[in-house]
């Protein structure tokens, strides 16, 4: 099993690259978000999908979006294909805030996500979790649901806010207080 790879870009096309390792070079199937944020080299996280003949590699520069990929193509009618249009739709916490919000509108702006699609994804992914970029802002989330605060309330109260956890938390509770959500 592949868990990553670091090379050098050998040939980038839109939603696929070409990466040189020691002159082994890997096609890797990548979200628009992490071809956007490729350069000349890089680390990528690897998920494998081996079926009867195909063999395909699929890389990706954030952890976090790499997770969201494998929980993805664990539900019933998703594929990798429609997984990883998730992934090149929305970054992994935005898509934490859709599932925690309800907001079936957003899925279905994903190619190849219907009206049911959406639905059944809202229902299978209610449990997905992915670690924020900001440490700071996770634990406050933490602290506000031990404090019995709705999830998709905090969520939408911490969506803009940066500083330490104790900032966070006091923003986002006068935000909580003033029904602010």
């Amino acid at each position: 099993m592949i868990a990553a790879l670091r090379g050098k870009i050998f040939e980038k096309s839109e939603g696929r690259i070409l990466l040189d390792v020691k002159d082994v070079i890997y096609e890797l199937n990548v979200s628009m978000i992490t071809f956007s944020s490729i350069e000349e080299e890089g680390l990528f996280y690897i998920t494998e999908i081996i079926k009867e003949n195909e063999y395909t590699l699929y890389g990706f520069i954030d952890k976090n979006e790499k997770k969201l990929f494998d929980t993805l193509i664990k539900l019933n009618g998703v594929g990798p294909k429609v997984a990883l249009a998730v992934c090149s739709t929305y970054t992994p916490t935005t898509f934490m805030d859709i599932i925690s919000t309800q907001n079936i509108n957003a899925l279905k702006k994903i190619p190849g996500i219907g009206p049911k699609g959406a639905k059944r994804i809202l229902m299978e992914m209610g449990d997905f979790e992915v670690v924020s970029s900001n440490p700071a802002k996770n634990q406050a989330i933490s602290a506000l649901e031990n404090l019995g605060f709705n999830r998709a309330d905090i969520i939408k109260a911490v969506n803009d806010l940066e500083g330490s956890v104790e900032e966070i938390i006091k923003l986002a509770l006068k935000r909580l207080s003033k029904g602010v959500k």
